[in-house]
């Protein structure tokens, strides 16, 4: 009986002793250690796996999607790329594999055992249920909280989780004084964890707090004098959401007495979109050229076999769909896009599909991709005007998308096509969703360098996330880079500086003062700051004086000329276009069945 005991207080101290080197290895990480703190990091710790390795075992295999993040604790390991031979050996205790939690991507490097050893592992599945559970969780408190007040809670559950978003997290030590009676208050706070002590002077105590409990409600209505002094208890202090009445103000407006706050409506009328071209059939068509090609299948530029019209058709393999689950991509896509009549949206017209392939009928585009143009300036850069007009013609896109809750989530030049006229217009929607109840989503998705922090955290996000990109992109279009862009194949130290802030980045001396000042302004890491994101809207953005004097009118009557317009002979001309090879590659039969409402 003693041995049994004795085992299994071993056992016990062998996996405390790992709980606290896997938290380690977490605090070393630059990028983990942003991500992962307090009970969230408990739960991560709680949810890794023990697993033995072999002499020889190849835990990573450079090429092969990821989807497991390993913490070293015993044994050596190598890491070798192709091409490169060995770049580095470790035998310490640390991470390694961190991206594939994140989402779906090939390995960029091999990790082999030299002896055995031993690894602890986290499934990016679990992780990713993890952080959606967490952050809800976390905001269910925040509602909660703030059903209790009354000063606000005069409202329903939507216009308190516009609220919530606003809410700041901050601790106090024991003895602080949160606030202090007679100085000015600009400042609401509620009790998240820990106590307080309030005194008031030649009454001493008058009351103790706890959690749920608040305190400086009156600062919301008003800029007020304090009529108190408040102090965190020891001995853990205090913990607040906190909410300045300035932001407030930013969201909502000025609070009455009545606590009624005004949420903006959706004054929209549905409109209904007429779908032309439904009478055309895959076998009518003939391909003239390819305009692209890409990881899931190529876009052709087609020909009506009898009447004179031009399509792009775009095929995506429905083999690759499936091995890489993009299927609520491809859904995504059709579904948003086929419903999008908007001048600065290219027109998805209807889809097909059959053994091998989904087909989207497109309008085509033949000025060709905004990429391109922008290599081909002098410079690899737009000069401001230029830019602004680009600039323009994409949030009016946003605009349009964002009317309808619809996030797009993949700004980049790649993305972005020009018209005979010179006009640009997104594509490729396949990141694109539509936010349902609580107005955000939790998928990891974009391009490395133009997502979002809170993507890049895993909090949920919404429209907020395409104004961040639309900064990053309006920095590209002024320098020919993104400000975050690193060398690094993994997009970790990418990540890294994303966190780190807009606030830490050089802009060259050419960007003027006003176009540094939107592009910091739509990158704030915290998305409620952010220009477009206020109660205002899209017309903070338009209202910039980057864009003093621009002609929003004209643009949306396409009247207003581009910077860039093509020299088209015909409409079949694809000068503008790179010449691919013909396609030889013919995928394999998938008839899963995945694509019935397609």
């Amino acid at each position: 009986m003693f041995g049994r005991r004795n085992f299994l207080l071993i056992l016990i101290s062998f996996f405390f002793r790992d709980d606290q080197l896997i938290r380690d290895a977490i605090g070393r990480s630059e990028f983990l250690n942003k991500i992962l703190k307090g009970d969230l990091l408990k739960q991560v710790v709680d949810a890794m796996y023990n697993r033995e390795i072999k002499a020889k075992e190849v835990i990573i295999k450079e090429g092969e999607k990821g989807s497991h993040m390993y913490v070293s604790a015993h044994g050596s390991f190598e890491v070798s790329v192709k091409g490169k031979g060995v770049v580095n050996t470790f035998d310490d205790v640390r991470v390694f594999g961190d991206t594939a939690i994140l989402y779906n991507d090939k390995r960029n490097a091999t990790v082999k055992a030299l002896k055995a050893g031993r690894v602890w592992v986290l499934d990016r599945s679990v992780y990713q249920k993890l952080m959606v559970r967490f952050n809800i969780k976390e905001q269910d408190e925040m509602l909660m909280f703030l059903q209790d007040v009354p000063t606000l809670n005069k409202v329903g559950n939507a216009a308190l989780q516009k609220v919530a978003t606003l809410l700041k997290v901050k601790y106090f030590a024991p003895g602080t004084t949160v606030i202090k009676q007679g100085e000015k208050g600009d400042k609401f706070y509620i009790i998240r964890a820990g106590t307080v002590t309030i005194t008031r002077e030649g009454e001493g105590v008058v009351a103790n707090f706890g959690k749920g409990k608040y305190f400086g409600e009156l600062a919301l209505l008003k800029e007020d004098l304090r009529q108190a002094t408040v102090t965190a208890d020891a001995p853990g202090g205090v913990e607040c959401l906190t909410l300045k009445r300035q932001h407030f103000i930013d969201h909502f407006g000025e609070l009455k007495e009545d606590g009624i706050i005004t949420v903006p409506t959706d004054t929209r009328k549905a409109s209904h979109v007429v779908r032309e071209h439904q009478d055309i059939e895959l076998k009518d068509l003939k391909i003239i050229t390819t305009l692209g090609v890409g990881g899931f299948g190529r876009v052709e530029l087609v020909q009506h076999k009898t009447k004179s019209l031009i399509f792009a058709l775009k095929y995506l393999k429905k083999i690759d769909m499936v091995e890489q689950n993009q299927q609520d991509h491809v859904y995504n896509e059709r579904n948003i896009q086929l419903d999008c009549r908007s001048k600065f949206i290219i027109k998805l017209y209807r889809s097909y599909k059959d053994a091998r392939y989904i087909y989207f009928l497109m309008e085509p585009c033949l000025g060709g991709d905004l990429w391109t143009l922008l290599q081909r300036q002098k410079t690899r850069r737009f000069d401001e005007k230029d830019a602004r007009f680009i600039a323009a013609c994409v949030l009016e896109a946003f605009t349009y998308l964002h009317e309808r809750d619809i996030v797009y989530r993949d700004l980049k030049p790649e993305n972005i096509l020009i018209d005979e006229n010179g006009y640009v217009k997104l594509t490729d929607f396949g990141f694109a969703k539509k936010l349902g109840t609580r107005g955000r989503t939790f998928t990891f998705a974009g391009t490395p360098e133009y997502v979002a922090p809170e993507i890049i955290l895993s909090r949920g996000h919404d429209k907020g996330v395409d104004y961040w990109a639309f900064g990053i992109f309006i920095f590209e279009l002024l320098t020919g880079r993104t400000p975050f862009r690193t060398n690094d194949a993994s997009h970790m130290r990418t990540y890294n500086k994303i966190l780190t802030g807009i606030d830490n980045v050089d802009f060259p001396s050419y960007v003027t003062l006003r176009a540094r000042n939107i592009i910091e302004k739509l990158c704030r890491s915290i998305p409620t700051e952010r220009l477009g994101c206020q109660k205002n809207g899209v017309k903070d953005i338009k209202n910039h004086r980057w864009f003093l004097g621009f002609d929003w009118i004209k643009l949306n009557e396409g009247k207003l000329p581009a910077p860039f317009r093509p020299r088209l002979r015909s409409n079949t001309d694809t000068r503008y276009f790179e010449a691919f090879k013909k396609d030889t590659d013919v995928p394999p039969v998938e008839e899963s069945g995945w694509d019935k409402n397609i």
